[in-house]
């Protein structure tokens, strides 16, 4: 039976792993996954792990892997199509009727693929024999071996408008289905169908399901009229809905033991292959456009939060924040993305040639949250030197805030491009509204919400502090502290730092540290070298605080939480003196009193008493 496209990726996004698979075994919550005994194997110690984000379950005991359907076809023994049939209809889904039209178009469709394929295997055949010398030779100058172009499946396409042509159509191909895949060119004027690729460097796009529906051509001749050349949209091809080696990133990032965090994002064909020659398998491109819905669709389905790695130029950092805009409206809790930005004039595939792969990784080791990316965006357009700027400021921000379609999540954008303008320009000013403006300050604490007085506090912080920065070092040093105080860690603000606080948090939960040489090592090994170095300042004064070298590790336990309250506390009483001057500041603009006048004119310099002003 014929399945539509898509409909297998909705039922796994409809159905969670862990439900299906909690109803036959007890799973424990253990960091970003569930962990239980193995259902295939007799064992004491818990091996089998399950994973919502990425869909997959994995048995270290047994070394079975697989999804929701996998998991009904090994315990239920189902067919394929029966699992199908059970997930669907607790996901809700009708299940596709018989149709024998979209079945002869399926059918066609692999045929097509299938001359895809003999044109690939032309593709690789011509890069290894004498006509390839001049592309062997720009690939190994971009460090490429030909058993790395065997591994990416890099091919060369001649300097002949009939090679590829003659070569399929001896091999039983019709003219009509190699224009229909893009492979030849009808000429404007008629005349003979030619090849639609001469004299390039061959790169192979597979779609989301693995199949190959199209090629990246890179010129070798500097007279071309188009540097990169890819297949036209076709029955196949649909270009903004595919991402260059999307299944095999899926693939690696799906590994347990890659620890991926979510899929990287790169540019173009070579800085995919660079990520991967580096060691980081999961990187994808966009194919020569902007990152389209389908697209980030896409990244979200492979899990995590995915990297978007851009070169730190002007032009790099506009097109983050077209990216992030463009998200917007798509963002859930959980679905964002982050960008990481490289030393200018610098693509994956330079540093990875002129520095090496631990330099390509420490690079994208800490990458920035979309709301940065905009806020910085917006920040720099004008200087917010007087009152028209800095309500144009507000006013483009209120505008961003309301692309997102998520509610939970734009409260969450408003309060903290309320508390960012509150630094930037006071606090009585970021809920300020002009006479008829809406929808910006509400009615409610911008900081209310399913959280903490802790977290409401860390989140009103702008920087990690010293205390903060202490604590952080103090968990590193000793792991104990941090996997007993994990919920108290998690809510630390750490600006730069919060992604290597995400690491100390997913290293204690999902690795044997005595067995990977100790937490330092483990995150040594992710690339958090640089944010490790960075904290070595506060060695001497953390280990003072935690009470000495000598101390036992019950007291630099009982330290850390004596300090961690303190410093909580502190950022819960700035966060209400924030909210209360603001408060008092927007009743002074509604009236004219003398009294209130003093009282703002005493808080602003911090002169406040129980008794009113002095």
């Amino acid at each position: 039976m014929s399945l539509p496209d898509g409909f297998i990726d909705e039922i796994k996004a409809r159905v969670r792993p862990s439900d299906l698979i909690g109803r036959s075994v007890a799973l424990k919550r253990q960091g970003r996954e569930w962990v239980g005994l193995s259902p295939f194997k007799k064992e004491r110690t818990p091996s089998f792990f399950v994973n919502d984000e990425k869909g997959f379950y994995h048995c270290f005991a047994s070394q079975k892997h697989g999804d929701v359907i996998t998991w009904l076809q090994e315990t239920q023994g189902l067919s394929f199509i029966e699992a199908v049939e059970q997930l669907a209809s607790e996901a809700g889904l009708d299940m596709p009727r018989p149709d024998p039209e979209a079945a002869r178009r399926e059918e066609r469709k692999k045929s097509l693929v299938e001359w895809m394929e003999a044109a690939q295997a032309f593709f690789e055949r011509k890069l290894k024999g004498s006509e390839g010398a001049e592309a062997r030779a720009y690939l190994s100058r971009r460090g490429l071996s030909m058993k790395e172009c065997e591994r990416f499946s890099i091919g060369y396409a001649p300097n002949s408008r009939r090679a590829l042509k003659d070569f399929l159509l001896a091999e039983g191909a019709k003219s009509a289905e190699l224009l229909e895949v893009g492979l030849l060119i009808e000429p404007e004027g008629g005349g003979e169908p030619y090849d639609r690729f001469r004299d390039r460097v061959m790169f192979p796009i597979h779609d989301a399901r693995g199949r190959l529906v199209a090629f990246g051509g890179r010129a070798l001749s500097s007279d071309a009229r188009a540097k990169y050349l890819n297949s036209p949209e076709t029955s196949l091809f649909h270009k903004g809905s595919c991402l260059y080696r999307f299944p095999e990133a899926r693939r690696f990032a799906s590994d347990p033991g890659v620890k991926a965090r979510g899929l990287i994002v790169a540019e173009g064909y070579m800085d995919v292959i660079a990520f991967a020659r580096a060691g980081m398998g999961h990187a994808v491109a966009p194919l020569g456009t902007a990152l389209t819905e389908d697209q980030l669709r896409l990244l979200w389905r492979a899990g995590g939060e995915p990297v978007v790695c851009l070169d730190g130029d002007s032009a790099g950092v506009r097109a983050a924040a077209s990216a992030a805009e463009r998200a917007l409206p798509l963002l859930e809790a959980g679905r964002t993305l982050r960008f990481a930005f490289l030393p200018e004039g610098q693509d994956p595939d330079d540093m990875l040639r002129e520095r090496g792969a631990q330099a390509l990784r420490e690079a994208i080791a800490e990458p920035r949250p979309l709301i940065d990316v905009l806020w910085e965006r917006e920040k720099a357009l004008e200087p917010l030197t007087d009152p028209d700027a800095r309500a144009s400021f507000r006013k483009r921000l209120r505008a961003l805030v309301a692309k997102i379609n998520d509610a939970d999540l734009r409260n969450e954008y408003t309060a903290e491009f309320d508390r960012r303008l509150a630094a930037e320009l006071g606090a009585g000013f970021a809920g300020r509204r002009t006479r008829g403006e809406r929808g910006w300050r509400r009615d409610k604490d911008p900081l209310a919400g399913p959280a903490t007085a802790s977290l409401k506090a860390a989140r009103a912080a702008p920087r990690a502090s010293a205390p903060a920065r202490q604590l952080l070092l103090a968990a590193i040093e000793w792991p104990e502290i941090a996997e007993n105080e994990a919920e108290t860690l998690a809510e630390l603000p750490l600006g730069p730092l919060d992604s290597l606080r995400d690491g100390v948090l997913d290293a204690c939960s999902s690795e044997d540290l005595a067995r990977a040489g100790g937490l330092r090592a483990v995150l040594a090994e992710r690339g958090f070298s640089q944010s490790l170095k960075r904290l070595e300042a506060e060695r001497a004064p953390m280990r003072a605080a935690m009470g000495g070298d000598q101390a036992a590790m019950d007291a630099r336990a009982e330290a850390w939480r004596r300090l961690a309250a303190s410093y909580m506390d502190k950022l819960s009483q700035e966060a209400r003196q924030a909210e209360e001057r603001a408060r008092l500041e927007g009743v002074f603009e509604g009236g004219n009193s003398d009294e209130l006048k003093k009282v703002v004119a005493a808080m602003r310099r911090g002169r406040v008493n129980k008794g009113g002003a002095r």
